[in-house]
């Protein structure tokens, strides 16, 4: 098999890890609705218990765009795997009808009629049962016969591998979305527990909590002779565009965290990882001391991040039903800042 082949294996297999990591996990705190009799819960016992959902959406958001990602690379290796296989299956059909001209009259004379039929069918898991024996009473043919069974050999082991690449496939698939349900019903249990209080108590809690607390209407009119300053400038023009679960912009088709993180640097002709733990883990660290605008700011684990801007402020995709906006660094973001990094 071609070792190109091999390119995004390590990829593939760590969003299936993933994925069974989040089944494993699948028991997210989902809270049941307060019986009648249950006392009333106090505006910083709500707030806990919001940031905690909060959290664990921010968390497995970001797990999910890696699982994600991996389906993107997992569907480019299928690609390459049909196209290893297509050409395996075209060596190997040549092959075995250039084999097939001479080996019904050689076969019967050797009573092998059995194996001249299954050259005639192409019934390849019986022809390579019965290989050994076919190089055996191949004759002067030998050479020919042994580029055949090679053939055979290399188009079960790509056959074997597409329909491993089609299984993973499947299971990413069917993870992504079981966790996509898992994320909508917390975010009913936060609204839930929310409606537990007055308006204004929700206000109150909204206001320490991620998101919905910030301005979509700053304008950007500094530099952009750096990469940092288009990254920042970038970010700016999103001001205003909808949060959307895996979002990479543009801005009618939503960012999340990490996508408007990318595409902001993207747009400074940076690459940087997609989602916040490999930023975290891919990206040089830099102190909170010597922060700068276009800094990358990680929260919650880093579970979730944001573009720094200067002056205290950073600029963030933070919750479904939420859009892009500019917040100050105080609140649930100083409690839950894990650093920075900067691209």
């Amino acid at each position: 098999m071609d070792t190109r082949l091999a390119g995004n294996q390590s990829r593939l297999r760590r969003g299936v890890a993933v994925a069974a990591a989040l089944v494993a996990a699948g028991g997210l705190t989902v809270f049941a609705s307060r019986a009648s009799a249950a006392p009333q819960p106090t505006v910083a016992q709500v707030q806990a218990r919001v940031n905690q959902l909060t959290s664990q959406y921010d968390q497995i958001s970001e797990q999910l765009d890696q699982v994600s990602e991996s389906l993107s690379a997992a569907h480019v290796r299928l690609g390459q795997v049909r196209a290893a296989f297509n050409h395996a299956n075209a060596q190997y059909e040549t092959e075995r009808k250039r084999v097939a001209a001479f080996a019904a009259a050689t076969f019967e004379d050797t009573g092998a009629t059995s194996i001249a039929s299954v050259l005639t069918s192409g019934d390849l898991p019986k022809f390579l049962e019965e290989g050994s024996m076919l190089l055996q009473i191949s004759g002067n043919q030998t050479a020919e016969t042994a580029q055949l069974l090679a053939d055979a050999s290399e188009l079960a082991g790509v056959e074997q591998e597409l329909q491993r690449t089609q299984d993973s496939i499947a299971t990413l698939d069917t993870q992504l979305t079981d966790h996509k349900d898992s994320i909508h019903k917390l975010i009913a249990t936060e609204q839930a527990t929310l409606d537990s209080l007055t308006a204004p108590e929700q206000q109150t809690v909204k206001s320490n909590s991620l998101g919905g607390n910030g301005t979509t209407t700053p304008t950007y009119s500094g530099p952009t002779s750096t990469q940092a300053e288009k990254a920042v400038a970038f970010a700016y023009a999103q001001l205003g565009c909808p949060y959307v679960y895996g979002g990479t912009g543009p801005c009618h088709l939503g960012f999340d965290c990490s996508g408007l993180a990318q595409a902001a640097w993207a747009a400074a002709g940076v690459a940087i990882p997609r989602d916040s733990y490999e930023q975290w883990a891919g990206l040089p660290h830099v102190s909170m001391s010597s922060v700068e605008p276009g800094d990358l700011l990680l929260f919650n684990g880093e579970g979730h991040v944001g573009i720094y801007v200067g002056n205290g402020y950073l600029i963030d995709a933070p919750v479904p039903g939420e859009y892009v906006e500019r917040v100050p660094l105080q609140g649930w973001y100083e409690e839950n800042l894990d650093g920075a990094v900067r691209p």
